[in-house]
């Protein structure tokens, strides 16, 4: 049964970009079609065949604020940007799709131990607070270069000995000369509901958590 909500529809904060086909896949398998990926490549905003909700498409890192702030009931993003910047919304679900690691790598060769081999330690990442909450664990003060692009030039151009990245398959390590020495986090999709729309929007709201966990099993069972 496709949750209906009553009166305003329920608005879901989608990511752009790698997430996104399968996050318009999950939302159609509940109910809510809002086309293919292609269709939405260039758009801002999506109703839904039928209503009942809207979508805006945003990158991962804005979900969570829209999220937040109550303008999105619920959203989709990658469990590395809820660890980068924490928020004030619940997370229910790990929807299983988008899986991947979280790690330190460095030059060809490198081990784990070689990480407290020295004291002066530049770490190349897109995450700076995980980064730095990592190597604190590790009782280790570094120096963090955050970078927009392609970190894996930290080590080879020498503006870092390490970096903090996501890996799936972990070829572009391989063909640029890198290893991973260090797993931070495993991530993978998650589910976010802001906490004001969980107990205004409560019936809507849980029954499309309930259809999302069901389809999400249906998944990885499949797989």
């Amino acid at each position: 049964m496709t949750p209906q909500a009553p009166g305003a529809p329920l608005v879901l904060a989608l990511p752009k970009g790698r997430l996104l086909g399968d996050s318009l896949a999950l939302c159609a398998a509940a109910g809510f079609d809002f086309g293919g990926e292609r269709e939405a490549a260039r758009r801002l905003r999506l109703t839904a065949r039928g209503g009942g909700a809207q979508a805006l498409l945003v990158k991962p890192p804005d979900v969570l604020t829209y999220v937040e702030h109550g303008i999105a009931d619920l959203g989709i993003v990658g469990k590395d940007v809820l660890l980068e910047t924490p928020g004030d919304v619940d997370e229910p679900l790990d929807l299983g799709f988008g899986a991947c690691r979280l790690v330190v790598a460095g030059p060809a060769g490198a081990t784990a131990r070689d990480l407290d081999a020295h004291s002066d330690v530049r770490v190349a990442t897109k995450y700076p607070e995980t980064t730095r909450r990592y190597f604190a664990a590790r009782g280790r003060l570094v120096e963090v270069i955050e970078l927009a692009g392609s970190v894996e030039l930290g080590p080879i151009t020498g503006l870092s000995e390490w970096i903090v990245d996501l890996v799936e398959s972990g070829e572009t390590l391989r063909q640029n000369g890198l290893v991973v020495v260090e797993e931070v986090a495993r991530c993978s999709a998650r589910l976010i509901v802001n906490r004001a729309s969980r107990k205004t929007k409560f019936e809507t709201v849980d029954a499309l958590v309930r259809v999302f966990r069901k389809e999400a099993k249906a998944r990885a069972a499949s797989r």
